[in-house]
């Protein structure tokens, strides 16, 4: 399977299948921060957006683990539907290239999450499942799997952790700070769904299955 994607740094592209542990830092509000950490535990990403505010400014910076800023993900407005765009950097305001977005489109209750490429034209990611449930895959144009966000478990005791902890599991050749970006862009949707739709739904998790690794 070819990587392709966004290549933010050539050192965040996965070499071989790597799993992060992904820590949601507040509960409270969409974006209030992410730690994430290779499998030694090591930092390897992070997002310092901490308060109420940081949906309504509708952007969220990511940045590696000195704090050095990666990419900007920002809602584009006004928009039809839930639009979002990834600019390098600390993406100013007055930056006009970004080199990637995802927009949602809802048709008779069905969602789905789309990834536009602008490097390459044509390339497009579709992302299934549902992140609220922190369950989804990123899928290629080939319908092939590149990235999996799953419930985290602990082995040991055989249990579901909460949803402020998570997996994300990269396929080779996939960049690592691309796949978090859109991580952050999901988040945000999910925080907008929550706010206009609280129903506390949750479904069971069988914790023998949740924690797998991408299938072949």
């Amino acid at each position: 399977m070819k990587g392709g994607g966004v290549v933010i740094e050539d050192g965040f592209i996965c070499e071989e299948e790597k799993h992060l542990t992904v820590l949601k830092t507040s509960i409270f509000f969409a974006g209030d921060g992410f730690t994430v950490y290779d499998c030694k535990g090591q930092l390897v990403f992070r997002v310092d957006s901490y308060g109420p505010d940081t949906r309504d400014k509708g952007e969220v910076v990511l940045m590696d683990a000195s704090g050095r800023c990666l990419l900007t993900v920002r809602r584009k407005r006004p928009s039809l539907h839930h639009r979002w765009e990834g600019f390098l950097g600390e993406g100013t305001e007055d930056q006009k290239n970004p080199i990637f977005s995802v927009r949602r489109s809802s048709i008779i209750g069905r969602s789905s999450v789309t990834v536009e490429v602008f490097s390459n034209p044509g390339e497009e990611y579709q992302i299934e499942g549902s992140f609220a449930q922190r369950c989804c895959t990123i899928l290629n144009a080939e319908k092939e799997p590149v990235a999996e966000i799953r419930r985290k478990v602990d082995a040991s005791a055989n249990v579901v952790l909460g949803k402020d902890v998570f997996s994300l599991s990269l396929k080779p050749g996939f960049e690592g700070a691309f796949a978090m970006g859109l991580v952050l862009v999901l988040d945000q949707i999910n925080g907008d769904d929550y706010a206009d739709d609280n129903n506390g739904g949750v479904e069971d998790v069988d914790p023998t299955t949740e924690d797998s690794n991408i299938s072949p």
